[in-house]
């Protein structure tokens, strides 16, 4: 079985990365891009609508 995850993209610099639903905090809390040290809610580095909803289902 492969494992979940969601993709972030920093919409500031543009990094972009993919990680598993459980090592990120809710979509609403603030979260720092590990690049620029961007600060936005998580949601806003969610690549697609898709990897948000995996987010909050499995996070």
């Amino acid at each position: 079985m492969e494992e979940a995850h969601v993709r972030l993209l920093c919409p500031e610099c543009g990094k972009d990365w993919q990680t598993k639903p459980g090592e990120l905090p809710e979509a609403a809390r603030t979260f720092h891009c590990p690049n620029c040290h961007a600060s936005r809610p998580l949601s806003e580095f969610m690549r697609t609508e898709h990897d948000l909803n995996t987010l909050k289902q499995l996070g």
